[in-house]
C-alpha cells in the first residue's frame, strides 16, 4: 500500500503554514515526499516552518502573502509554482477566529472571516485548477470544523464560515473531479493551536472539552497527519465532495 500514499515528486501548496495545524499539515505532506511551499503574512513563522522540514530533510520555501486580500490570490498561485513546479496539492489552512460576541461583530470583522474561510479557498483553488487539471491530478484539502454543523459561543463569522467551505467543498468536487482534482475537508476537533488558545489556557475548559470525545482527548498536532496525506494522495482517488471529522468522536456523541 505504500505507494498509494506516497506524495514524491508532487507539490503542494498550503495556506497557514506558519503554525498550528497548517504548519502540521505541510510537515506530514513532506514526510511524505511533497515538495511544500507555505504561505502566510509572518515571514519568521514560515522560515521557520520551513527550516523545521528541513531538518527532517523534506523541501520547502516560503511565501509570503496576505490571503485575506482577494486581489493577490492569482500573484499567490502564480508565485507559489516558482520554486518546484505546478501545483498538485492545496490546502486551505489560513483562517481567523475573532471571538466577538454576536452583537459586537462589524461589518470588517465579517468580511475578513468569511474571506478567509471561504472567499480565499475558492479564488485560490480556481486559479490553481488549470494547473492540475493539465498534471491530470490534483488534491484540494479544506479546512471544516466542528462549527460546520454545531454551534459555539462568540463565532458567528467563523461559524458561518466553517458551514459554508462544507457546501463549497461539494460545488469544488462535483466541478472538478472529472478532470482528476478531487476536493475534500478535513474538520478538527480542539487541537492546541493560536486559534483554540482561549480555550487550552484554561486547563478546565480543556478538560471539560476533552471529556466530550469518545477517545477522551483532546487533538494533538500529529493527529492530523494521517487525513492530510491520505486525501492529498492517490490513496483518495474515488474520494471527493466529502467531509472528514478529526475530532476523537466529539460529534459522534
Amino acid at each position: 500500500m505504500q505507494p498509494a500514499f506516497d506524495l514524491d515528486g508532487r507539490v503542494a501548496l498550503v495556506t497557514g503554514g506558519s503554525s498550528g495545524l497548517g504548519r502540521a499539515m505541510a510537515e506530514a505532506l513532506a514526510a511524505a515526499g511533497a515538495r511544500v511551499v507555505v504561505a502566510a503574512r509572518r515571514r519568521e513563522a514560515l522560515e521557520a516552518s520551513v527550516a523545521a522540514i528541513e531538518e527532517e530533510g523534506g523541501q520547502a520555501a516560503a511565501l509570503v502573502a496576505d490571503l485575506a486580500d482577494p486581489a493577490a490570490l492569482n500573484e499567490v498561485a502564480r508565485r507559489a509554482a516558482e520554486p518546484f513546479g505546478t501545483v498538485a496539492i492545496l490546502v486551505n489552512a489560513a483562517g481567523v477566529n475573532l471571538r466577538q460576541p454576536i452583537e459586537e461583530v462589524d461589518l470588517a470583522a465579517w468580511q475578513l472571516t468569511l474571506q478567509l474561510h471561504l472567499g480565499t479557498p475558492f479564488f485560490l483553488s480556481q486559479a490553481l485548477v488549470p494547473g492540475m487539471r493539465g498534471l491530470g491530478y490534483g488534491r484540494i484539502i479544506n479546512l471544516a470544523s466542528l462549527q460546520s454543523q454545531r454551534a459555539f459561543p462568540d463565532s458567528a463569522p467563523y461559524g458561518a464560515g466553517k458551514g459554508g467551505i462544507v457546501q463549497l467543498t461539494r460545488a469544488m468536487a462535483e466541478a472538478w473531479s472529472r478532470d482528476g482534482i478531487n476536493a475534500n475537508a478535513i474538520a478538527p476537533g480542539f487541537f492546541p493551536t493560536e486559534l483554540t488558545a482561549p480555550v487550552f489556557d484554561d486547563p478546565a475548559s480543556a478538560e471539560t472539552l476533552a471529556g466530550r470525545t469518545a477517545i477522551g482527548r483532546n487533538g494533538s498536532l500529529a493527529d492530523i497527519a494521517g487525513p492530510t496525506v491520505f486525501l492529498a494522495s492517490p490513496a483518495s482517488g474515488y474520494v471527493t465532495g466529502q467531509t472528514l471529522y478529526v475530532d476523537g468522536g466529539f460529534t459522534a456523541k
